[in-house]
């Protein structure tokens, strides 16, 4: 995968944008178990009263209780609250009892204060409520009223303990002292609880809203930037792929180019769509849940360990399983793109043969290997998801066994509780996510490699740094120089120590039997290879010295099976030259004799062309990539066997028009018929690679025996010349 990191560059700004979005995301994620804590403790355990400190107090009350504190916390108390009388009738209708009895009122405090002001508070009040339940509960067996020496007796005895209790049961049953205390001053705790939690309440909704409307950015964002990634990518590939020369294709098959520039991306895309959702974001989760974890008085932190421990385990297993069937899939979806378009592309032949049976148990043993191995991976994660949530349940079930019983000590609030179980699944989760995509991810890397091969693939052909420029006016003669070929990594050259000349407007035709190296010696003049020993010329400059393109500008080529594209005669046709006038058009399609099927279509030039032209017969097809060759105007044209589907009629008109239209080319045909190339100006006879013949037709019958074997093998005597 970081083979292809650098074609992310042009989404950098986008990706940055993503980081800030999901760290929005997290952190509203991890705000709300925090709010659930505050609703459950505060809101619903407290009645909304957040502090131990009351914010009024009767004036009775607080005499009762600043004897228990010592001399700086009655000073500190004191300080911090104003004593209301009836006299300030403003407050009568907050505090109703105000009427009867003066009111301390807490002052506006900060929070430093108000902390020292809770622990004073808490204590005192713990100490009294502790004092007045023992009390109360021996005056049901003893029915005497309380005695206040006992009571503060007890009060004195239970302030040695004090720092043994629990600050959260402190504050529990201050806080409830503080209710009674609010009730009896007439304030009214329902709408105090009712404020409080549409207060926390309101407060999640907008940050769910926030975290929700981040997520939804997120996705938007990382789709754009996944689907951005994969155009270019196939752009690349596409591109790279254009560049290659016949040595490069032969390295890799068509079906597997395919793959690789659909499947493969699309791979690719998927894992970084992933990557950006939620490997980045399971992090903050992840380490935001633990910091919480750990930041909580809690000693429950070693079942999120637990939990952590055991997912670690499992996904490791996981790996080592499944990814040697991942690295297997993608070559078995290559094969079976092979079998798939070979079973396609030769239908017909398959179907002549009556091997239909042969070609289905071809694709279905693929298409079983492939089925099988996906299957194998789909039950691996599939028995990976129950086993992980049965961790994740099995944490929680423990957290609330351990949590019960530290509420049930008073070493923890419920909603404390439930927060520590929400953070802890958050933490599974975020493992969970990292998992997934990790299982995606070992597939995604043998597709990155695979497409690497393809962009890290240096073509064989290259242009010149310092290249040669044609003359403006050029000839077009072409020069074969001593030259020999033999494919790489081959021992045997294909051709050997080759010598000729094609010269502006003569015919020069090839010939020879089959294997003989005619189609490999064409290829050499536009480069589709280079020559191994030796050097090509046109006008005397070595082609290897000019680019590729001014080259390929100046060579016209018909290739030995007529290609034609998906749609209409006219985009065929002026696929090589763009700017061609109707009149161009008609006069290209006139010589290749393709007028008469042509203009016998209903729309003529407009008629469309299927894909690789399936819609229109073998000489059609032929004499349609003809007429494309011609209209390119080039100094070099060449013929490579074009006219094997002709009949003997078409072919000696296409001919005799060629010689009266194509005056200003070096014409090369490449042919297996002898009436085809009989009155070329020259005529080359290959045979294992080597020149064993150059004249014209009649001196090769007398003075090379290969080409009369050819011509009498094909010609009457009256037609070979014979006297």
């Amino acid at each position: 995968m970081l083979k292809l990191s650098k074609h992310l560059k042009p989404f950098l700004s986008l990706i940055l944008i993503i980081f800030v979005l999901l760290f929005i995301q997290g952190m509203t994620e991890l705000k709300l178990p925090d709010y659930t804590s505050q609703v459950v403790n505060n809101g619903i355990q407290q009645y909304g009263i957040k502090d131990p400190t009351p914010k009024a107090i009767r004036e009775s009350k607080l005499n009762e209780l600043l004897p228990i504190m010592n001399e700086e916390e009655r000073t500190e108390v004191l300080e911090n609250f104003t004593l209301l009388s009836q006299s300030d009738v403003d407050k009568i209708k907050e505090y109703p009892t105000l009427s009867d009895e003066a009111i301390y009122e807490l002052k506006d405090v900060k929070d430093a204060e108000l902390e020292k002001l809770n622990k004073i508070f808490g204590e005192s009040l713990f100490l009294v409520a502790s004092a007045m339940q023992s009390e109360e509960s021996k005056q049901e067996i003893d029915t005497q009223p309380p005695d206040p020496n006992l009571i503060a007796q007890k009060i004195n005895k239970a302030k040695e303990n004090i720092d043994e209790v629990p600050t959260t049961m402190i504050n529990q049953v201050a806080i409830q002292f503080v209710k009674a205390e609010y009730e009896e001053i007439g304030i009214d705790v329902g709408k105090i609880q009712n404020h409080y939690l549409l207060k926390v309440g309101g407060l999640m909704l907008l940050v769910t809203l926030i975290g929700g409307l981040a997520a939804m950015a997120v996705s938007y964002l990382s789709a754009k930037v996944g689907a951005g990634f994969a155009r270019n990518l196939r752009s690349k590939i596409f591109q790279k792929v254009e560049g290659f020369s016949n040595i490069e294709f032969d390295k890799f098959s068509t079906a597997s180019l395919i793959t690789r520039t659909t499947n493969d991306v699309q791979q690719i895309q998927n894992v970084i769509i992933m990557l950006l959702r939620i490997v980045f974001y399971a992090p903050i989760i992840a380490i935001g849940g633990i910091y919480k974890v750990l930041q909580s008085d809690s000693s429950m932190s070693w079942i999120t360990a637990l939990a952590i421990g055991a997912l670690l385990a499992l996904i490791s297993i996981m790996f080592v399983i499944a990814v040697p069937k991942f690295k297997l899939v993608q070559k078995l979806v290559d094969k079976l793109n092979l079998v798939s378009r070979e079973g396609l592309t030769g239908l017909m032949v398959v179907r002549a043969f009556n091997t239909q049976k042969h070609e289905l148990t071809r694709f279905n043993d693929v298409n079983q290997n492939l089925t099988k191995t996906n299957l194998f991976i789909n039950r691996v994660t599939q028995v990976m998801w129950p086993v992980m949530m049965l961790i994740m349940n099995g944490a929680s079930l423990l957290i609330i066994w351990v949590g019960a019983h530290e509420v049930s000590d008073g070493n923890m609030l419920v909603g404390n509780m439930m927060a520590f179980m929400q953070y802890t699944i958050q933490i599974i989760f975020a493992f969970l996510m990292v998992s997934i995509v990790f299982i995606m991810v070992p597939r995604a890397s043998v597709s990155s490699n695979r497409i690497s091969e393809v962009l890290n693939t240096i073509p064989e052909i290259n242009d010149p740094e310092t290249p040669v420029a044609f003359p403006a006016s050029i000839k077009g003669d072409l020069r074969f120089q001593n030259v020999s070929f033999k494919y790489p990594g081959a021992e045997d050259y294909v051709l050997k120590d080759i010598n000729f000349v094609a010269q502006k407007g003569e015919t020069t035709a090839i010939i020879g039997s089959t294997g003989a190296g005619k189609t490999t010696l064409i290829n050499l003049i536009p480069r589709f290879y280079d020559v191994t020993n030796g050097e090509i010329l046109v006008d005397g400059i070595d082609i290897r010295n000019v680019r590729q393109h001014d080259l390929r500008e100046k060579v016209s080529y018909v290739p030995q099976k007529a290609v034609l594209f998906s749609g209409t005669i006219e985009s065929n046709l002026t696929f090589a030259k763009e700017s061609a006038t109707s009149e161009e058009i008609q006069k290209a399609i006139s010589i290749a004799q393709a007028e008469g099927f042509v203009s016998a279509k209903e729309e003529g030039v407009g008629s469309e062309i299927s894909q690789g032209g399936t819609n229109v017969s073998g000489g059609q097809k032929q004499r349609l990539s003809i007429a494309r060759a011609l209209m390119k105007n080039a100094e070099i044209i060449i013929f490579d066997d074009s006219f094997s589907a002709l009949d003997f009629k078409t072919d000696s008109a296409l001919r005799k028009a060629l010689q009266e239209n194509v005056k200003d080319a070096a014409v090369i045909i490449v042919a297996q018929r002898v009436s085809t190339i009989m009155y070329a100006d020259r005529i080359i006879v290959l045979d294992q690679g080597k020149i064993v013949g150059m004249g014209t037709h009649k001196e090769l019958l007398k003075t090379c025996s290969i080409y009369a074997d050819i011509a009498d093998s094909q010609l009457t005597k009256e037609e070979l010349g014979h006297e």
